[in-house]
């Protein structure tokens, strides 16, 4: 487990304005460079362009879903490695197989993990 977040790069990819101002301030409280993406393609350019340490992956987004985004991360020789944690507030058993049969690292259920246990999560992921 990496003891420090400071200048890893993570993508987080989420539509929730809410959601995505409280994530940034608490990741921008561990140092990390921060990439933020509501929509699937963008979240895909920025993934191959600042190729980041992680990717924390919402699945109900608007246009291009994110098992699909997962799906042409993985299929990409330059984000295929690229470790990606699902944070969705879809928990149902197939939801969480289809995530791991696509290459998922971990999945979180957004209504039953704080903040503090995603920041836990990344550090024990991230290279």
């Amino acid at each position: 487990m990496v003891e420090s977040l400071k200048d890893k790069k993570i993508l987080w990819v989420e539509d929730d304005k809410f959601l995505s101002d409280i994530i940034a301030k608490k990741f921008s409280g561990e140092g990390c460079i921060l990439f933020h993406s509501i929509d699937g393609q963008e979240a895909l350019t920025l993934a191959e362009k600042e190729k980041p340490d992680i990717i924390l992956l919402d699945i109900l987004l608007p246009g291009m879903d994110g098992f699909t985004i997962l799906e042409k991360l993985k299929a990409s020789p330059t984000t295929k490695s690229i470790p990606v944690i699902i944070l969705s507030n879809l928990g149902q058993k197939k939801d969480l197989e289809r995530s791991k049969q696509l290459g998922a690292t971990q999945f979180l259920i957004k209504a039953t993990v704080t903040l503090d246990e995603i920041i836990t999560e990344v550090k024990k992921i991230i290279p």
